[in-house]
C-alpha cells in the first residue's frame, strides 16, 4: 500500500541504509571497526544485535509501505546519488523520486531502540 502525503506525491517504498558495506568483507569490516571503536552506525543498532532484532521483525510487519534495508554497496546509483554522505538514513522513494526522511543525527536519538525508531518514522511520515 502507498502512503499519499496529502499532496500528488506518493511514497512506494521505504529504504533504510547502512553505514556500511554488505557482503562477507563488509560485514566483517563493520564488525571489527565497531570493537575497534571506529565504526559506527545508528540503523545497525536500531535493527540489529547479531542477528535482525525480531522487535525489528515485528515492526516493519505493521508498515503499510514495504521498508527494504541496504548496505552502502547494494544500494541503486539513483538512491546512492541522495544518501551520498548522509548514511545512515531512511529514505521515501515517492512518485516525485527520493527524499531523506531520517538522517544519521535523528537515527542516533533513536539510541537502537525499535520504540524510539517507530515513533521518529511515524512522526516524519505523519508531516
Amino acid at each position: 500500500m502507498d502512503i499519499r502525503d496529502g499532496g500528488d506525491r506518493v511514497t512506494r517504498r521505504l529504504w533504510g541504509v547502512y553505514h556500511a558495506d554488505g557482503g562477507l568483507v563488509g560485514e566483517v569490516a563493520y564488525v571489527v571497526g565497531k570493537i575497534r571503536g571506529t565504526a559506527h552506525c545508528a540503523l545497525c543498532d536500531v535493527t540489529h544485535r547479531i542477528r535482525m532484532k525480531a522487535e525489528w521483525k515485528d515492526f516493519a510487519a505493521t508498515l503499510e509501505t514495504p521498508f527494504d534495508l541496504v548496505h552502502l554497496n547494494e544500494q541503486s546509483e539513483a538512491l546512492a546519488r541522495v544518501t551520498e554522505g548522509r548514511t545512515p538514513c531512511v529514505v521515501a522513494e515517492s512518485s516525485a523520486g527520493f527524499e531523506v526522511l531520517l538522517g544519521p543525527d535523528e537515527l542516533e536519538t533513536a539510541v537502537g531502540s525499535v520504540e524510539r525508531f517507530a515513533e521518529l518514522l511515524r512522526g516524519v511520515l505523519a508531516d
